[in-house]
């Protein structure tokens, strides 16, 4: 369990008296996530090898005897969510505030009286990362009135559940599962989503620390903007191309009837189409080769996987670069940025929803100093990240 330093503890003490006027009682934290394989696989109910970072979101709480629910996040303005009124509302969509309720609602939903408290965040994981800040948020949520107000009953992966319900119903994103999961249950984590309603969810045991090698996330320091239709269309042509076989997800295609279909395809959905979903298959396949690979300490099997997952990303399932970009192509230029530093030591690859947002990679330890050095001189002070695998996945924490 990860313990809260004396510097933390008294940045939340102090900002939580600061706020509510008193002392907190308990505290909590929940990791944010990385993605090591299964890019773009969960929503069509494939496999995911995730991991939990050593960045998370802190909360410092204190039960306050009403029916209110009061969150203070650090540089955010302050919160109150009435208890007494659980249902999701529209002027709240896309808000913190959704998520709090979403999440109160998914406990009320079992049982579980949930009362007002005091909450005061900070967190490290960055948003916009890929880290998934908000998935932290959530399970940090649940964490807290799981230990608050149901005696621990819930599990994890109900915790992970729980989340997804929030942001699906309350704050409004069709989000998977993957990003809760690997944030509640943390360390390495294989999912297969096959029954997304019950997930099958396997820590992985593999010491990353005995590697030497660094994970990294690079900001590309390219823009989310204007790309919800890059985003959707990525799901959307594999569903098309389910649809052709009279099914929802590609989960449900067997791959051999995919392949025989091929010419069929191309002219029905496009190439494009057609070569994402031979993305699906392939990233499949090497989330579980990757798994394996790690299961048997066989570390440099596992870098080989990871670079191959990289170039299915890049040639088929394309979310590298944004339809008619040409001047601006950010995460293309990171990528090349890694290949010439790193040549065939160490892997990388697109990491999350792609388009926008970050890199990872694997670093040898003797290669960090100059690749965080070349890599911040091409894409600006600050935008490689150096970041551990975490154990512990949401927990109550207690002071060294």
């Amino acid at each position: 369990m990860p313990l809260l330093t004396p510097q933390k503890k008294a940045a939340l003490d102090a900002g939580f008296a600061a706020a509510y006027g008193a002392a907190p009682t308990r505290y909590f934290s929940a990791p944010g996530r990385t993605e090591i394989g299964g890019n773009h696989t969960d929503h069509q109910h494939g496999r995911v090898l995730a991991a939990a970072v050593d960045l998370d979101t802190l909360a410092a709480v204190r039960p306050n005897g009403t029916s209110t629910l009061r969150l203070l996040s650090e540089g955010y303005a302050p919160l109150e969510i009435d208890l007494r009124d659980l249902s999701p509302r529209p002027e709240e969509r896309n808000t913190t505030a959704s998520l709090l309720r979403g999440v109160a609602a998914g406990f009320a939903g079992l049982g579980c009286q949930v009362e007002g408290f005091d909450a005061y965040v900070t967190s490290t994981v960055l948003p916009g990362s890929g880290l998934s800040s908000s998935a932290a948020l959530e399970v940090l949520l649940g964490t807290v009135m799981n230990g608050l107000f149901y005696g621990g009953q819930a599990s994890p992966v109900l915790i992970a559940k729980l989340g997804q319900q929030a942001e699906n119903l309350y704050f409004g994103k069709p989000c998977g599962l993957m990003d809760q999961m690997a944030s509640a249950v943390g360390g390495l984590v294989a999912m297969d989503f096959e029954d997304p309603a019950d997930p099958r969810v396997e820590k992985v045991a593999f010491d990353f620390a005995s590697a030497h090698h660094a994970l990294c996330i690079l900001d590309s320091q390219a823009s989310h903007a204007d790309l919800t239709e890059e985003y959707a269309a990525v799901p959307g042509e594999m569903c098309q191309i389910a649809s052709y076989f009279g099914r929802e997800v590609l989960r449900q295609v067997p791959q051999e009837t995919f392949q025989e279909a091929v010419p069929a395809l191309r002219k029905a959905f496009g190439d494009r189409a057609v070569l994402r979903a031979v993305h699906f298959y392939r990233e499949n396949r090497l989330v579980t080769r990757e798994t394996e690979a790690l299961a048997r300490g066989d570390f440099d099997a596992f870098l080989s996987l990871v670079r191959k997952s990289g170039e299915s990303s890049f040639m088929y399932l394309q979310n590298v670069i944004p339809s008619g970009a040409v001047r601006r192509q950010e995460m293309a230029v990171s990528l090349a940025l890694c290949h010439e530093l790193l040549e065939d030591r160490g892997a990388f690859r697109v990491h999350g929803g792609g388009f926008a947002g970050t890199v990872q990679a694997f670093v040898p330890e003797e290669l960090l100093p100059k690749f965080r050095r070349e890599t911040e001189r091409v894409l600006g002070a600050g935008a490689c990240h150096v970041l551990s695998i975490r154990e512990a996945g949401g927990v109550e924490v207690t002071a060294e």
